[in-house]
Order: C-alpha cells, then structure tokens, then sequence
C-alpha cells in the first residue's frame, strides 16, 4: 500500500516556501524537536536552539531564489541562493533527513565570507 505521509521534498520544499516567506511558527512546525544540524557555524541540536539560528538569519533575508530541488524516500536536498543586504549571490545547499514526517537532521552548506558585510559598509566599523 503506497504511504499517504508527505515525501521528504515535499516537507523540505513546505519548510523552505515557510521560512522565506518569513514565517517561522509555519516552518518550526515541519522540524522535529529533536533536530541535529551541521552548519558552517557550528552544530546546533534541538528545536529551541534551531529556532533561534533559524529566525536569526529570517531577519536578513529579503529574497531568494531556487535553483533545484532533489529527493528519495528519507532524503531531500535544496540549493538556493538567499538574497540578503549583504548579497544576493551566496550559493547555498541544505540536505534534509526526514522520518516521520519531519526534519530530522540537516547539512547547511554555504559560504560564510559571502554574507559578511562589504568592506565598504561603514555600519560595522568599531568608534576608534
């Protein structure tokens, strides 16, 4: 008998259309509490700390765009291009883990220098 569950692209691409519209109640509700992800930052486990990152990081974005969707049976992978005041060009990819119907376990890779301030942006310099 075919599973009536969601497929794993489907609850990364409802995750994803969540978080980027800016709705963090709506995304937090595909991720388990038990969540482990691996990010260029460092790891962060569970729901709360997950939360934060992930709100954290909404409050920059201004865009994105989607550049491919991927997924099996336990497994979906995104790549994408966030847009925020620092770039709309930071290639990123995120791999998803999904039982149960939600997000167990994530792989964020991108490339942090991409999203640091321009050397030219005189908002982050230090009052000598």
């Amino acid at each position: 008998m075919p599973s009536t569950e969601p497929s794993p692209l489907s609850i990364a691409l409802a995750y994803h259309s969540a978080w980027t519209g800016h709705d963090l109640d709506r995304a937090m509700g595909y991720i388990a509490e038990e969540i482990a992800t691996e990010a260029p930052s460092g790891a962060i486990n569970g729901a709360a700390s997950y939360r934060a990152f992930l709100g954290g990081f909404m409050q920059q974005l201004t865009g994105v765009e989607t550049i491919a969707a991927f997924g099996d049976d336990t497994t979906a992978v995104l790549v994408y291009y966030p847009h925020t005041p620092a770039t709309t060009h930071a290639p990123t990819a995120e791999h998803f883990i999904v039982a149960g119907g939600k997000i167990n376990r994530t792989v964020l890779i991108f490339d942090r220098p991409s999203f640091a301030p321009s050397s030219t942006d005189t908002t982050t310099e230090v009052p000598a």
